[in-house]
């Protein structure tokens, strides 16, 4: 191998490193998830992942520099989104890359399932038949504004924060399955809780829309 075909060697595998370089944070990781669900500005992300907003602004540069998010500014707001659906797919096969190999998170997320009835036994494609036929029925109990950008068809809009001030709208007689933001998500398992608390046969669903969106199956977007 010439010196020149070495050199331009260097140079790709050095462009795919930015990549690892981008997500080699676990809050970047954090970030890429959220944005996943939806459009948000720097307020919100780091609401959402708990931290300041100037540490935000550090990481969605980072991210913005490895063209993994795009942003837009509103006035005195900057939004931002994930540069194509793409990073998505990026980050589930990721994640259940890590899940597949490393015996820490398997515990980890084991841990999330205290119960073996907790998650629904239904295949998706099981699910949307059933939901379709109304024999479940399915909750998003994430944000309004990301259902709006995306839900699994036939879910209800019912966040977290609503979820006990309308938990009357459920029929107490069909099962119903909670879903949230994806396997690390939390929410998920509290509207289990307060669902159980309350007498309904629940369970809920591992997977969030970008779980689904890379799977190929349905989703639906204000853009279809």
């Amino acid at each position: 191998m010439t010196d020149a075909s070495r050199s331009i060697k260097d140079r790709l595998y050095a462009q795919v490193a930015r990549m690892g370089k981008a997500i080699s944070s676990p809050k970047r990781l954090e970030l890429i998830e959220i944005l996943c669900q939806g459009e948000k500005t720097v307020e919100q992300l780091a609401a959402d992942a708990q931290i300041s907003v100037k540490l935000a602004s550090a990481h969605l540069k980072e991210l913005r520099q490895a063209q993994l998010v795009e942003a837009r500014r509103d006035g005195k707001y900057v939004h931002y989104r994930v540069a194509s659906h793409a990073v998505g797919d990026f980050w589930v096969a990721l994640r259940t890359l890590a899940e597949d190999r490393l015996v820490e998170l398997q515990l980890a997320l084991a841990q999330l399932a205290e119960h073996s009835d907790e998650l629904s036994p239904l295949a998706p494609e099981e699910l949307l038949a059933r939901a379709a036929r109304g024999e479940v029925v399915v909750i998003d109990v994430r944000p309004r504004e990301e259902y709006d950008t995306g839900h699994l068809p036939h879910a209800q809009s019912m966040p977290l924060d609503e979820l006990r001030a309308r938990i009357r709208e459920l029929p107490r007689r069909k099962p119903v399955v909670a879903y949230c933001r994806g396997p690390f998500c939390l929410w998920g398992k509290e509207a289990l809780a307060l669902l159980r608390e309350e007498g309904l046969r629940a369970s809920r669903l591992q997977t969030g829309v970008a779980e689904w969106r890379a799977a190929g199956l349905p989703l639906v977007s204000p853009d279809q």
